[in-house]
């Protein structure tokens, strides 16, 4: 699943709108939508959205020995 997928699913369950969780990002919703589309997104800025919506975001690998490597 793509990360815009998982933003617009985050809206949807958050019962907010892309344009509103852009403004909480501290982003035009313009701009969002373009990243949005670029899939343009780092993991900081991941994080920060994530924190917009009063949620985490955790991105790792995870090893076949169970071992994981987190930012």
């Amino acid at each position: 699943m793509s990360t815009s997928e998982q933003i617009k699913i985050l809206c949807v369950k958050l019962n907010i709108s892309v344009s509103e969780l852009a403004r909480l990002y501290g982003s035009s919703p313009q701009a969002f939508s373009q990243k949005m589309k670029r899939e343009g997104f780092t993991p900081a800025e991941l994080k920060k959205v994530a924190a917009a919506a009063g949620c985490e975001y955790s991105a790792s690998f995870i090893l076949p020995n169970g071992d994981t490597i987190t930012d």
